[in-house]
């Protein structure tokens, strides 16, 4: 019997898309998968799989109901649920054929599968318990056959186009290039990979490890050489890739300061985006659908944040100004969007982690608020946003910058 979960969404809260809202409140607590089939929305949990056909207001429990349910794929017709229970391993990958509602096990069973991928007419699964490492099937599930990398507990996978990725506990990131035939170890080899995203051909592999150095890695040439990111000593999660944005699902090993980052180019910086949330605990599991991007949370549930307004501010210059500074905005005058930007300054002084608090505000004539443009910690550099006022009248309006005691406003023209 499904199970209709009441949520009490505060979608009417003020500026709600400019922070992360709790979009489901009871029934389920830790979130380990996203994913979707079709405008469905997949959240795999330890009490099995809920749906949403509305974005996230409501869910129903599905009849896969009494699993750990740690990854999903879509392909044609058909999403795959990848299963496990600790600790004694049983579990494998479920079909469903109509979006997720019911589900038939397929013939993989035990291990626990963490991670799926589609590659052309194949399915690859990868393992973290019993029958280690990664199997495939090229007939929907029916048949699975294990590939040559065996022995190891794998937890993501990735791929750029033929090329198939495979991200594994203490051992790195291994490639295969011929459906997994055969795989070669990469030059990230002595990490733990709890995540792999791609744009383009750059590689992201998100670690997690209380030995080393945690971060978001970076690989432009198929694994052959490796870079860490800038993204500090924290364990990463999840990952997902938007255009030109990365997200790393985040939590460090003292509890403080995880939540969800951004990039906006391939890691040089990194952007805290946590507004809205009220416990940064370990942000399992990332999903970008419909102008929207979801989070699954340890013991948190799930969380939603517009997706335009996420990613509307962008680190556009990776030089570091020797000042404080915000530019005249443009076009000016404009109808009806226009760019402001402004520098953080490097400082020889240590930082507070997470960077400078900055709020960037707009106001009308009288000194109303209209609009935040800003509201959170970045790191030195220059930024860029976009502000829109298809709903404003025409006039004169204000735009001011606050951050670690620096303030400058300027004057701009809304003419329609």
């Amino acid at each position: 019997m499904k199970k209709l979960i009441t949520i009490f969404v505060m979608l009417v809260a003020v500026n709600v898309n400019a922070q992360w809202v709790q979009c489901i409140g009871s029934g389920v607590q830790s979130v380990y998968s996203l994913g979707a089939s079709g405008n469905n929305i997949l959240a795999g949990t330890p009490n099995g799989v809920y749906l949403s056909t509305n974005f996230g207001i409501n869910w129903i429990q599905t009849d896969l109901d009494s699993t750990h349910v740690y990854s999903f794929v879509s392909k044609d017709n058909f999403v795959f649920a990848g299963t496990g229970d600790y600790p004694n391993g049983t579990g494998g990958v479920f079909i469903s054929s109509n979006n997720g509602l019911n589900w038939t096990k397929t013939s993989l069973i035990g291990g626990h599968t963490h991670a799926m991928i589609v590659v052309g007419n194949n399915i690859f699964a990868g393992l973290a318990y019993n029958n280690w490492g990664v199997h495939i099937s090229t007939n929907n599930g029916a048949n699975w056959t294990q590939t040559a990398l065996t022995g190891k507990v794998v937890y993501s996978m990735a791929k750029i186009e033929n090329n198939i990725f495979a991200g594994t506990i203490q051992y790195g990131v291994y490639l295969s290039t011929n459906n997994g035939l055969s795989w070669t170890q990469t030059g990230l080899n002595d990490q733990s990979i709890f995540s792999l995203s791609t744009i383009g051909n750059n590689l992201f592999a998100g670690t997690s490890s209380p030995y080393l150095n945690n971060s978001v890695y970076l690989s432009t040439n198929n694994g052959n050489n490796w870079t860490q990111t800038s993204l500090g000593i924290i364990s990463v999660w999840s990952l997902a890739s938007y255009g030109n944005n990365v997200f790393a699902g985040t939590e460090t090993n003292n509890y403080s300061f995880g939540g969800v980052y951004l990039s906006t180019n391939n890691g040089t910086n990194w952007i805290n985006k946590n507004q809205g949330f009220n416990n940064l605990l370990r942000i399992y599991s990332l999903l970008i659908i419909n102008n929207y991007i979801f989070a699954g949370t340890s013991d948190n549930y799930i969380w939603r944040r517009s997706l335009s307004e996420i990613i509307g501010i962008q680190n556009i210059s990776t030089e570091i100004s020797t000042a404080y500074s915000l530019s005249q905005n443009y076009p000016n005058p404009f109808n009806p969007t226009t760019n402001i930007k402004f520098s953080i300054p490097a400082m020889s002084s240590p930082r507070v982690p997470g960077g400078d608090l900055v709020q960037l505000k707009v106001y009308d004539v009288t000194g109303r608020e209209v609009q935040t443009l800003v509201n959170q910690k970045l790191n030195p550099g220059t930024y860029e946003v976009s502000f829109d006022a298809g709903s404003l009248t025409s006039g004169v309006y204000f735009y001011r910058i606050t951050a670690n005691g620096f303030v400058s406003s300027k004057r701009m023209l809304l003419l329609k």
